[in-house]
């Protein structure tokens, strides 16, 4: 059984002690939720339907539906791009004055343990897990 475990490239890109940053678990499992939330559809010339396209909200107006609908595609790509390594428990859209904070909650189907991702918007994306 897939442990989910896996050592990839670090998101973002870095170098770190001369060598190309990589990240394993949980870590890297954050890293890959992430790619999906800041990946536009058609920004990936070899994957063109990668992503959920997040940013692309940034510049509409912020009101209940606008958040109900990002939520659902948020579950959605989350869904479709990582369904493999875990279960979408739930997204929530909030507005905190001029941020919009994501919160992902879902199971990693590994070992079934719940776990939770929480990105900020302010001008460019913010995350951070809970």
């Amino acid at each position: 059984m897939d442990t989910g475990d896996r050592s990839s490239l670090a998101f973002p890109f870095a170098m770190a002690a001369g060598q190309v940053r990589t990240s394993g678990g949980d870590e890297a499992l954050r890293e890959r939720i992430v790619q999906v939330l800041f990946t536009a559809p058609g920004e990936r010339v070899d994957l063109p339907e990668f992503g959920c396209g997040l940013l692309q909200l940034v510049f509409e107006p912020n009101d209940d539906l606008l958040r109900a609908a990002a939520g659902f595609t948020v579950a959605q790509g989350l869904t479709r791009w990582l369904g493999d390594e875990i279960a979408v428990d739930g997204v929530d859209v909030s507005q905190h004055g001029e941020h919009v904070v994501v919160e992902v909650a879902y199971t990693r189907r590994a070992d079934l343990r719940q776990e939770g991702l929480r990105v900020q918007f302010q001008g460019g994306p913010v995350w951070k897990s809970d």
